[in-house]
């Protein structure tokens, strides 16, 4: 059956959301999450990057009983605009304001796959609406993407995140993000609030010392999984779908 995908208006444009509702018998109906994808990796594979997503947040929905927003970030899916990671933060920013309409003013929780849950980690520390993060192959800062600006916008652009002719209009501008967000200082700031690192152990995209370092930063309640022979996509790894399920039930109410 194919995915059901609504668009609200963020902050650059339409952005595609799923939304996946519980029983209305099961769970904390004021509690929502948020599964937010990673950056593409494949040529010409933005339009596919969250296609999976819905599928883990019905399966989410009916055995946590948690409402789980979906959201494509600019440039990805159905969504308007082109990629930044400036504009992904605001993106992500406003999901959390729409995830707490739904959830008429309670938590909100995100988890995020690889850049996904690095700014999850940016937006949770600047908003005490978020009551947690999870993150999966996510790097602790960008500082090899702020190395390579130029780099990252040809590969943006291969991949599909960034379609407009001449965009970025600057460059500077566009790629001051990459030095400006820093998930290792933001994981520091989530604290006490709980975060759940999940890296595998083979993952050649994100070094398992960023692993560690967010979860050293993030304090007591912070814990980290180390996945044996998996590489950097985790969401499709039951274990790590496992890891989360388990953990979003010990978080309680």
């Amino acid at each position: 059956m194919p995915t059901k995908w609504s668009e609200i208006e963020g902050p650059a444009g339409s952005l595609a959301v799923h939304v996946a509702a519980p029983s209305p018998t099961r769970g904390d109906q004021t509690n929502v999450l948020i599964l937010c994808h990673g950056f593409p990796v494949e040529s010409d594979s933005a339009s596919r990057a969250a296609d999976t997503l819905p599928m883990l947040a019905d399966r989410i929905a009916v055995e946590n009983g948690y409402p789980v927003v979906v959201g494509c970030l600019r440039g990805v899916g159905g969504s308007a605009g082109d990629f930044s990671l400036g504009g992904w933060y605001d993106d992500l920013g406003f999901l959390v304001d729409h995830a707490a309409e739904v959830g008429h003013g309670g938590g909100v929780w995100i988890v995020g796959f690889g850049t996904g849950g690095a700014l999850g980690l940016c937006v949770a520390a600047e908003d005490p609406r978020v009551r947690g993060v999870a993150c999966f192959g996510s790097p602790a800062t960008f500082s090899d993407w702020a190395n390579d600006g130029v780099g990252m916008i040809e590969y943006a652009r291969r991949v599909g995140a960034i379609h407009s002719p001449g965009f970025p209009s600057d460059r500077r501008e566009w790629g001051a993000a990459f030095s400006a967000l820093r998930p290792d200082e933001a994981a520091a700031k989530l604290s006490p609030r709980p975060l759940l690192v999940v890296h595998g152990a083979d993952d050649e995209e994100v070094p398992i010392a960023d692993a560690r370092r967010l979860t050293e930063l993030a304090g007591p309640r912070a814990e980290l999984r180390v996945l044996a022979g998996a590489g950097h996509r985790l969401r499709a790894d039951p274990r790590a779908v496992a890891l989360l399920a388990g953990w979003l039930e010990r978080q309680g109410p």
